[in-house]
């Protein structure tokens, strides 16, 4: 089969790889859709260490081509998706409540981390049933390759924030995690609601999930501009989506005291985040940072399918690229340089 492959540290490219097998709790997918990350080029510029021959990707949805003995929820030819996050279910860590975490730190992220990722014509799952969901007729399969991780994650952001009923929260960056950050606030019942970026595209779109004010950065510093709407009180939670030690300071400082800060960012770079000591009430502030990764498992994926087969959630706005698999590199590219308003770009199979 062919895949889409990171060589080192810099590097990607296609190659030839062997059709993946099924183990006997396994199933292997045939991809129609997928989406790339920006956490995808994190790993390629080194995020996680040295890879060499590691298929990248993983989000995406497809047709079940084999499974294993021991499968008995899905069979050949059931269109499915399988989350970002594939725990390993009977892992200490997901029996005592964190799956994502199965095994080790960040542990229930496989896709192009411990094994080969879904930018392939073939994609290995482990632990089919508990880790692929139907999908709804009424879906399609770009809706639901969202669901895979930016609605995941994103929704996660906002259940981590712990928003009271008509409180205030602020999402930093408004890519497509912080983009479903601010969708997820609003389901949560968030009284007001300050999206905080400068693309205009990406202001528009955040309305849309549900901003009620847009806070431009480039037009000052966008913790003054909060407080000064909030008459100096600052906000109930801050939802840090851009992966920087600047936008967690700025979450710290735009929270009240007893606030909650959910940072759902990759940190790909540097050794370090720093935290603003005084705005952290020199440690004694009350104000909690939470932290998460995109939750896993069939129950997850099939409630956010619910949302979007209810009509509550429709992600496909956030596609603003579509290219065929043999042209993932450009694809890749895009991501990358986000050039061309991209948001998301799309992979088509067939």
């Amino acid at each position: 089969m062919r895949a889409f492959v990171m060589n080192g540290i810099g590097e990607t490219g296609f190659a030839e790889k062997d059709r993946p097998e099924p183990g006997p709790t396994d199933a292997i997918l045939r991809p129609t859709k997928a989406l790339v990350c920006t956490s995808d080029v994190h790993t390629v510029h080194g995020a996680i260490g040295e890879r060499e021959n590691l298929t990248l990707g993983h989000e995406v949805v497809g047709t079940v081509d084999e499974v294993g003995d021991s499968v008995t929820d899905f069979a050949p030819g059931d269109r499915v998706v399988v989350g970002a996050i594939t725990p390993d279910w009977g892992s200490a860590a997901a029996q005592d409540g964190h799956p994502s975490q199965s095994g080790a730190a960040l542990g229930g992220w496989k896709f192009a981390n411990e094994k080969d990722g879904v930018f392939a014509e073939y994609v290995h799952v482990n632990e089919a049933d508990a880790n692929l969901a139907p999908i709804p007729e009424s879906v399609t399969d770009e809706e639901a390759a969202y669901v895979t991780d930016m609605m995941s994650t994103g929704f996660m952001g906002a259940e981590h924030a712990d928003i009271p009923v008509g409180g205030t929260v602020a999402v930093f960056a408004q890519g497509p995690v912080g983009l479903m950050a601010t969708k997820g606030a609003d389901l949560q019942g968030a009284g007001r609601i300050f999206a905080v970026e400068t693309v205009q595209s990406r202001q528009d779109l955040a309305k849309q999930y549900g901003a009620d004010e847009i806070v431009d950065f480039a037009e000052g510093d966008p913790v003054e501009q909060i407080r000064e709407r909030t008459d100096g009180e600052g906000v109930d939670a801050a939802i840090e989506a851009l992966g920087s030690s600047e936008t967690l300071e700025q979450c710290v400082a735009a929270v009240k005291p007893g606030g909650t800060v959910s940072n759902v960012g990759y940190h790909g770079e540097g050794e370090y985040v720093n935290l603003p000591r005084e705005d952290w009430g020199v440690g004694m502030a009350e104000k909690d940072i939470v932290t998460g990764l995109c939750p896993g498992g069939r129950l997850r994926l099939e409630r956010l399918l619910a949302l979007i087969d209810s009509g509550r959630v429709d992600p496909t706005p956030m596609t603003t690229h579509e290219f065929a698999f043999e042209n993932t590199d450009e694809a890749f590219e895009l991501m990358e340089s986000k050039e061309d308003g991209v948001i998301k770009p799309l992979i088509t199979f067939e």
